[in-house]
């Protein structure tokens, strides 16, 4: 059986010996080797056993009679059970610590690894009389190697804590957890041990949990399956979770008085809540029912009852209900862990108590794929699709998969945007390893609420008072827990980048954008708008510097200045966000993040857009108008309409390209009237580069004239000003001679008009009206007023012209 895991991750078992003698070993996870410790030469149920760092000294608590034991043998005044601490290089000297009738655990503290050997060890000894104390051992080494106690007479102790109902030890950090009852409310503390023999008290926490004094529940201070199975039945089951980033989970289930329901409660002391939730069982054989089992998996806390359920909450982001991952029949069943009675010393693994036997525990990738295109259940995607994000590294297969389910599943998703979870989620994965703090910063759902249930699950939220903390410029785990509770205090929900004042500040730049254009100074722009520029390049040539690879849909071909405008103000406005809650990073560092995050961002797209192409075997054929598109075109033309509707919502860029390609399968699969409405309610955006593609390489036949005028009326005027001046055809020619006259016109204003100028005519004109509007355009020109300054080939002449070719192509005439 398995009776301890030190913090090395050595596991130190026992064994019955053929002359009912019992055998004590040490297992090395790392090298697979075993070592044997010790043996006793009776047959001994021993509950909790330790090694110092050293492996030279054993500690031992084992039972020496039960009560019907004693009384059968007249041994009332011998204790139950015995304490040892005994020298096992070489095997010497046996010490008493402890021989009472109330039971005993014990635990070494470990020093930092790499240490050099020490010549003091330091061991806690927790009683069922509601203490832990500390002894310093001190050892001398003899001759060969010899190790013996130096201290002759009573070891040194020190009380560490007093008056506990429940203890845990958290080996990997160090740290003991114990709970003292107080009026009104229990108290959760916590002392943290350091490699320099001191310790200190470093947390106090409030928990609205009913406590149970009279027994008190030991966790992961040794595993004696007998003596907790019957203290289990009597006492709390509660377990402490820490994970990397700080988070800090108190999970307790909890008794309820409906017998086909379980009730257990998971505290985020770094979020300030604590989640209770009660399940509705499918099958009432609750005689074999006694516990929830909790399982530390560092980015989630498992919560298991084999045979019914399993439960996997997101730790960092537990507020949506959806992001956590609720299981029940096939599914929930966890492969050899078919008993409740189940501990997690370490992360990732768990200890089956009732059998003896450690397992290393990990979510399956191709179950939780599977989960995630066999699922029906919104809630359930969702919880698979972040969990597959943020579980696993991000390989080309995984995304692979994941995108080829969002094409296979655009319609089915109703409570959330598949498009738009992937792409956010993926940032945050990618992104949030680089620096502790930016979880809280950047967006990982585009959720704001979800209002799903989950079938046969009743969830309460109720708000927790914040944890005090008791120690000063403390480092690692705290120092992140620490960062986790001011984000709650003051401005969690508003530290996550969120793109409001970005939409704002596009939409009224674009504008300013178009101004610019339309009076020809793209170039003389606001020292404001060159920096927005100068970041939209700076993100295209890190993301050419990082992905080389063959990119087989036509993307990042051409400039698109919208597009640019708005990478440049997401680089502008995060980096502005960051910088006001990551001074302490620096500058560079910030700047490099910013690039990096709106880069990965083009790139996911692209790996989108990469996909689809791969799976509908596209080709550069999508710009030869002169046929019409394929079914492949049109799926592909779908799937890059609800990436553009994504990318509107969350007011994301594209990249350079995708309009043109989107445009240009719009137009060889839709029909006329389907293409102009999509181009009039903003889903397909006009181009440079496919209008003129379109003007340039369709014939003028009638249904080829109708698309080029359709599209050419509904031009941006900025866009319009340009086409016109290369397109040259009639349409256009009466497109711009009606514009010079609006224009002239409009100038003219209340002014009357002099005598007209004849003269300026080249043929004379009997058709009055005509003599009349030329008359008074040439009496505008003479004034100086000339709306097209640099095109001097539009002028009264030209107007003219045109109106007299217009006319008499209507009349059938011929023209000379």
């Amino acid at each position: 059986y398995v009776v301890n895991v030190e913090r090395n991750g050595k596991i130190i078992y026992t064994w019955k010996g053929n002359q009912r003698s019992t055998h004590i070993g040490l297992y090395d996870l790392q090298t697979k080797q075993n070592e044997h410790l010790y043996v006793f030469e009776r047959d001994l149920q021993i509950i909790s056993c330790s090694i110092n760092n050293e492996r030279t000294l054993l500690a031992v608590s084992f039972r020496q009679y039960t009560e019907e034991e004693r009384v059968s043998r007249l041994l009332q005044s011998v204790p139950k059970y015995l304490t040892l601490l005994i020298e096992i290089h070489p095997i010497n000297n046996v010490r008493v610590l402890k021989a009472v009738d109330s039971c005993v655990r014990v635990q070494f503290l470990y020093p930092v690894e790499g240490r050099n050997t020490s010549t003091e060890s330091r061991l806690l000894l927790v009683s069922e009389d509601k203490y832990v104390e500390q002894f310093d051992v001190h050892v001398v080494a003899e001759e060969e190697h010899k190790v013996v106690i130096q201290n002759s007479g009573q070891l040194p102790r020190v009380r560490v804590a007093d008056d506990l109902i429940w203890a845990q030890w958290d080996m990997m950090e160090q740290r003991l957890f114990y709970i003292v009852p107080k009026e009104p409310r229990s108290t959760l503390k916590c002392v943290q041990f350091y490699p320099d023999e001191n310790f200190n008290s470093t947390l106090e926490s409030h928990l609205d949990i009913s406590v149970d004094d009279t027994h008190v529940k030991l966790v992961n201070f040794g595993y004696d399956c007998c003596q907790d199975q019957d203290i289990a039945s009597k006492s709390l089951n509660l377990q402490v979770f820490t994970s990397k980033a700080g988070g800090l989970c108190v999970c307790c289930s909890l008794a309820s008085d409906i017998p086909d329901e379980i009730t257990y409660s998971i505290h985020f002391l770094h979020k300030g809540y604590n989640k209770t939730f009660t399940v509705s069982l499918e099958r009432t054989e609750s005689h074999q029912l006694k516990e929830v089992a909790f399982m530390n998996l560092d980015n989630y806390v498992a919560a298991y009852l084999p045979g019914q359920f399993l439960h996997l909450l997101n730790i960092q982001h537990p507020d949506l209900l959806c992001h956590s991952l609720f299981l029940t029949g096939e599914n929930a069943r966890i492969d050899r862990l078919q008993n409740c009675y189940i501990r997690s010393p370490l992360m990732s693994t768990v200890l089956d108590c009732h059998q003896g036997n450690m397992y290393a525990v990990s979510i399956s990738g191709s179950a939780l794929l599977q989960l995630l295109q066999n699922s029906k259940q919104d809630s359930e995607r969702l919880a698979a699709l972040h969990c597959a994000l943020l579980y696993f590294e991000h390989t080309d297969n995984l995304e692979m998969q994941i995108i080829w389910w969002i094409f296979e599943n655009l319609s089915t998703c109703h409570s959330f945007d598949p498009i738009q979870e992937f792409i956010i989620a993926s940032l945050y994965c990618r992104m949030c390893p680089e620096t502790h703090d930016l979880h809280k910063l950047l967006p990982y759902t585009s959720l704001l609420d979800w209002i799903g249930i989950i079938p046969g699950v009743t969830c309460t939220t109720d708000i927790i008072s914040i944890p005090m903390l008791e120690f000063q410029n403390s480092k690692g785990f705290w120092e992140r827990f620490n960062s986790n509770l001011e984000s709650v205090k003051y401005a969690e929900p508003h530290l996550h980048y969120h793109n409001n004042v970005l939409r704002r500040e596009w939409q009224n730049l674009s504008e300013e954008v178009n101004m610019h254009a339309l009076k020809q100074e793209e170039r003389r722009t606001t020292a404001y708008l060159r920096n927005i520029f100068e970041n939209a390049k700076k993100v295209l040539s890190h993301l050419d510097s990082w992905n080389s690879e063959e990119r087989l849909a036509p993307l990042f071909q051409e400039e698109d200045y919208q597009q640019q405008l708005l990478m440049g103000l997401m680089v502008s406005q995060l980096k502005d966000h960051l910088m006001r809650h990551l001074q302490y990073v620096g500058k560079k560092k910030i700047d490099q993040i910013v690039l990096d995050y709106v880069a990965n961002l083009l790139s996911l797209v692209h790996r989108i857009m990469k996909e689809v192409w791969r799976r509908y075997q596209l080709h550069s054929c999508i710009f030869c108008f002169d046929e019409r598109g394929s079914t492949g075109e049109f799926a592909v033309f779908h799937i890059m309409s609800r990436i553009l509707e994504a990318a509107n919502s969350m007011c994301m860029p594209l990249p350079p390209g995708f309009h043109t390609l989107h445009l240009g399968l719009g137009v060889r699969c839709l029909p006329l009237h389907t293409l102009l409405h999509y181009i009039d309610n903003g889903v397909l955006h006009l181009t440079e580069t496919c209008v003129w593609k379109v003007l340039k390489d369709l014939d003028n036949t009638e249904k080829n004239e109708k698309l080029k005028f359709s599209i050419v009326m509904r031009l941006p005027e900025a866009l319009g000003q340009k086409v016109h001046q290369f397109w040259n055809h009639p349409i256009n020619a009466n497109l711009i001679a009606q514009k010079y006259v609006k224009l002239l016109l409009e100038k003219l204003g209340s002014r009357k008009c002099g005598r007209p100028v004849p003269e300026r005519l080249s043929v004379p004109v009997e058709f009055l009206p005509l003599n009349y509007l030329t008359n008074v355009l040439a009496e505008i020109e003479n004034e100086g007023v000339d709306p097209y300054e640099k095109q001097d080939h539009v002028n009264v002449r030209f107007v003219e012209e045109t109106a007299l070719r217009h006319t008499m192509a209507l009349l059938g005439i011929k023209y000379s």
